[in-house]
């Protein structure tokens, strides 16, 4: 029997996830029965608008289970599903696959994008309007009857949070009305499915109160802190305990007006200086000057977010810098700048509440007029921002999650964010426009040690300049290391600095100067100390490899590791930047990266695991060399 009843000829596809899957093409609904292929749809789906590579497929697909040919069969899986829905639904993009449907034919999308606009408008019968339309797309608990671990665990969680979270909204809203006798049935029923969820039991609390019955009140709280107390081990927040107090001793609970600030702030201006003598970027820099004119794939109506992304040391924050300096008159009502420490020597992540707080006053709100909660702190952000032209950079982000309360909610606004990781949180859910930054052109490099060190002096010594420049892998926070160290010191050949990076061991040794911020193997320790402990083992041994680059295979037989957790761990290592693919199935480190993983490995790891790590490397392309023999020369490699 098979697994799909096609629909042939359908143009226009509508998926919905808010609940079981469901899906028509054309109106006419498509039944999928095979459980991989209701993946498959649900990820391109989620995607839509932007292209899901083949191994993000398989991985969807089969979770960590990966066939041995992963690749090969999550194509086979491709061709059905078009074969489901009308093959001009699915396109083969260059990075992979496309779904052909609009943003907005995917409830879950939809959902999102109406509670962004909900917390982006000022009038509040308007954003109850809008949650109304977005909870109103909620038909039970997302992706049900499906099993796909990742929709389970990563996607499922975040969609349910931002539904309850919404509901809560609308509740403080009707709470703000004097509605609340109509909401205790309502609250009750939520209150006993999310029973530690405190924001819900402090509004039942309230409705209950507010309705004259102080003792449900206080028998909500006891129920709430012996939850709380069981199942966590914690007690109540302090807002909780603070309401119970006040139901006790019978004094009101006032309604949370939505205060306004209309002028009297500054225009906050909080752009760090940039690079005076920044150079290069051509390219990518047009890029950015595309999305803030509306040219290309952008349409003037929408939120513009740019995700600046890139390995360390590449220049994406003076890049960024520099750009929004260069661009500030488009953005007359101010420049917001947080640098969020994704990566810092700290180990202090920002947390994203303190940077509302700290956009909130910047923006002009008094510390005691804003909101405890992280919901309500980013829904005042987002009124404040509307109607307005702001450029908000986000720098040094970890992942998608801490940057999402500080997007900005409405048109006018553009965000820019920098990151170490690839943000595809960002990209596939948010309709982020990824710009990853590379290693310099050798053009650009020598541009950029000419701005520096003066155009005479890097002519004079051309060979030197390139032996630089190569030897500092054309990294842009290298080659300033070097740049300072030469015009510190002007007596110096720039020959003899070249010398100093010569030998590729005491290379990192070279390319250090004063402080964390100018030293390469403190910026690349940021991003090794966030992989796991197989990502960590496979970084450090592929700079004992002695090949320019590697295949999955190739990495899994130095690893010791089987090919389907290989997959997983090298693309791993490729979103932290740390390792690029440089065509499908082949992996390289630049040189200086290959040198910090070549010291780490000798620091880290037994010598006799090197040998053996290196004989695996080496048998697995004997024997790839030899299968290869028995192809081309069958009578030869048997006698060999």
């Amino acid at each position: 029997m098979s697994d799909v009843e096609p629909v042939i000829g359908g143009t226009a596809l509508a998926v919905r996830v808010l609940g079981p899957l469901e899906a028509s093409v054309d109106g006419r609904p498509v039944t999928l029965t095979s459980p991989r292929l209701r993946s498959l749809l649900v990820v391109l789906a989620l995607s839509a608008g932007a292209p899901v590579s083949i191994d993000r497929l398989a991985a969807a697909i089969w979770d960590e289970d990966l066939p041995e040919h992963a690749r090969r069969a999550a194509q086979v899986y491709v061709t059905r599903l078009r074969a489901a829905l009308g093959a001009d639904l699915i396109r083969t993009v260059p990075g992979g696959y496309l779904l052909v449907t609009a943003p907005e034919q995917v409830d879950a999308i939809r959902f999102g994008r109406l509670l962004d606009a909900a917390a982006a408008v000022p009038d509040t019968v308007v954003e109850r309007a809008r949650l109304d339309e977005a909870l109103a797309l909620w038909r039970g608990a997302p992706f049900d009857g499906m099993r796909s671990a990742w929709l389970a665990t990563v996607v499922a969680p975040g969609l349910v949070e931002r539904y309850l979270t919404a509901v809560e909204r609308r509740v403080e809203l009707d709470l703000a009305q004097g509605r609340h006798e109509e909401l205790v049935p309502q609250l009750r029923q939520l209150a006993g499915q999310y029973p530690t969820r405190e924001r819900l039991c402090g509004q039942l609390m309230t409705a209950l109160f507010r309705a004259g019955r102080r003792s449900d009140a206080l028998d909500a709280y006891q129920r709430l802190r012996r939850m709380l107390a069981d199942e966590l081990g914690l007690d109540p927040e302090p807002s909780m305990r603070e309401l119970h107090r006040h139901i006790l001793t019978t004094e009101a609970v006032p309604a949370q007006p939505v205060d306004r600030w209309l002028a009297a702030a500054p225009v906050p201006r909080q752009v760090p200086r940039g690079v005076t003598d920044f150079a290069g970027r051509a390219e990518t820099l047009a890029r950015l000057d595309a999305l803030l004119t509306g040219s290309g794939s952008v349409a003037p109506a929408e939120v513009v977010i740019a995700a600046v992304i890139g390995t360390a040391g590449v220049g994406k924050t003076a890049l960024t810098l520099h750009w929004a300096h260069r661009v500030a008159d488009h953005f007359p009502d101010g420049q917001l700048y947080v640098n969020l420490r994704g990566f810092d020597p700290s180990g202090r992540v920002m947390d994203t509440g303190e940077a509302l707080r700290g956009f909130l006053h910047a923006l002009g709100v008094p510390p005691q007029h804003i909101p405890p909660t992280l919901e309500a702190q980013t829904g005042m952000y987002r009124s404040l921002l509307a109607g307005k032209r702001i450029l908000v950079l986000l720098d040094n982000a970890r992942d998608a999650d801490q940057v999402r309360p500080l997007l900005p909610g409405t048109p006018g606004n553009l965000a820019l964010v920098t990151s170490r990781s690839q943000l595809a949180g960002l990209v596939a859910a948010e309709a982020a426009h990824p710009i990853t930054v590379g290693l310099l052109p050798h053009a650009e490099a020598r541009q950029m040690l000419a701005a520096r060190l003066g155009a005479d002096r890097v002519a004079a010594e051309p060979e030197a300049t390139e032996a630089i420049i190569t030897r500092c892998a054309r990294l842009p926070l290298a080659l300033a290391i070097v740049a300072a160290r030469a015009a510190t010191y002007p007596a110096f050949s720039l020959a003899a600095l070249a010398e100093t990076l010569r030998d590729p061991a005491g290379r990192l040794d070279a390319l250090t100067a004063d402080g964390t911020a100018m030293n390469m193997r403190a910026s690349f320790s940021w991003s090794y100390r966030s992989l796991t402990p197989d990502g960590a083992r496979l970084f450090r041994l592929l700079g004992l490899h002695p090949g320019a680059d590697t295949s999955t295979p190739a990495a899994a037989g130095l690893a010791a590791l089987p090919v389907r957790r290989a997959r997983v761990v090298l693309a791993e290592l490729t979103c932290a930047h740390l390792l690029v693919e440089h065509r499908p199935g082949r992996y390289a480190l630049h040189d200086l990266l290959r040198a910090y993983a070549g010291e780490l490995a000798r620091d880290t790891d037994p010598e006799a695991g090197h040998e053996t790590a290196t004989l695996r490397a080496l048998g697995h392309h004997r024997h790839s060399t030899h299968a290869a023999a028995r192809q081309m020369l069958p009578t030869a490699a048997d006698d060999a």
